[in-house]
């Protein structure tokens, strides 16, 4: 009994003692000094807006090889610079590519997304997080298709 004792509170102690300082999955949002992260919503505050005009988009019937894009397009709707830090795929198969520019406030441009269906057959379906200094932080842009073989 006593040995069982000693080994819960030896387990608890381990687990208490190796998860401080860890940061959290979402420590490297703030990189981008995202003033709403912190604080919460201000008002006031001006911040970029990431306005998709669709975030999602059917390839539809692709042969396996084929290798095809589509770019969404997106307008900066809010009051301040708008900068993109990261795009990033579920899968290898799906590559995005994004600007690496500050997009002024009413400024536009394009995430592509390029989905290579080698080695892959049915229905698929593919995310790309675009991580941003945009309220929110992340937004996902999905991308579906069947592939044939």
């Amino acid at each position: 009994m006593r040995n069982t004792v000693f080994m819960l509170l030896s387990a608890a102690l381990l687990l208490v003692a190796g998860c401080k300082g860890k940061p959290t999955a979402d420590a490297g949002v703030d990189l981008i000094r995202n003033p709403q992260s912190a604080d919460g919503y201000k008002a006031d505050t001006q911040m970029p807006v990431l306005t998709f005009d669709r975030d999602s988009y059917d390839f539809g019937r692709l042969s396996a090889g084929e290798s095809i894009s589509y770019s969404f397009h997106f307008v900066n709707t809010g009051t301040a610079d708008l900068v993109i830090s990261s795009c990033s795929a579920t899968c290898g198969c799906t590559v995005a590519s994004f600007p690496k520019d500050r997009i002024a406030p009413g400024g536009d441009g394009y995430i592509t997304v390029t989905f290579k269906s080698a080695g892959k057959s049915g229905q698929q379906f593919q995310e790309v997080t675009v991580v941003s200094n945009a309220q929110p932080a992340r937004q996902k842009l999905k991308i579906t298709a069947r592939v044939t073989q």
